[in-house]
């Protein structure tokens, strides 16, 4: 049974910067990962993805050049480094497996509270 626990949330200041962990057990680890997050009152959205040798990665437009992905495979462990924070990155940050045609495995989230 893979499991996922992320760690890094908390609260910071806009314009700061944050850096979550996302650890994965009980399986290979050759698989895409993303990093996805729900915002109050909207729906899940994808943040960043990265293939499974680390080769591709895509970014929503709204964390280009400010937010990070990337994954060292021999800790099974998948980052996102976050910078220059806005009001509007607020949101419970989820990370997640693709170990099918889709992303099948996910974590518990970890919040992420960007204050002014």
């Amino acid at each position: 049974q893979v499991q996922l626990v992320e760690s890094g949330g908390g609260l910071v200041q806009a314009g700061g910067s944050l850096r979550l962990s996302c650890a994965v057990s009980g399986d290979t680890f050759r698989y895409a990962m993303g990093w996805f997050r729900r915002a109050p009152g909207k729906e899940r959205e994808v943040v960043a993805t990265i293939s499974w040798n680390g080769g591709n990665t895509y970014y929503a437009d709204s964390v280009k050049g400010r937010f990070t992905i990337s994954r060292d495979n021999a800790k099974n462990t998948v980052y996102l480094q976050m910078n220059v924070l806005k009001l509007e990155d607020t949101a419970v940050y989820y990370c997640a497996a693709r170990r099918g045609s889709d992303y099948d495995s996910w974590g518990q989230g970890t919040q992420v509270t960007v204050s002014s």
